[in-house]
């Protein structure tokens, strides 16, 4: 889960970084103001999120498996728990 979130975050950081430069070099519109950074930001969430979905698309599925695998295993552990008889 950890490798899959550094990756999205690396993502995120790439189209920040890119935009940023687009920015930087006027292919898009500074005229924004004090709250140009901002604008940055949320551009590139909506850009990196799609690209996020189809990108990661793998890492995602392995990343559910183990939380599946996990929890299974956590209520197989739990039901032997209960199963058990108390011994006084």
């Amino acid at each position: 889960m950890l490798r899959y979130s550094l990756m999205r975050f690396g993502i995120f950081a790439g189209c920040f970084f890119a935009l940023w430069g687009l920015v930087y070099v006027g292919a898009l519109p500074r005229d924004l103001g004090d709250s140009n950074l901002l604008w940055v930001l949320v551009l590139a969430i909506v850009v990196s999120a799609p690209l996020s979905f189809v990108l990661l698309r793998k890492v995602r599925e392995e990343a559910s498996a183990e939380v599946v695998a996990k929890v299974d295993r956590a209520k197989d552990r739990l039901a032997s728990n209960r199963s058990q008889e108390d011994m006084l």
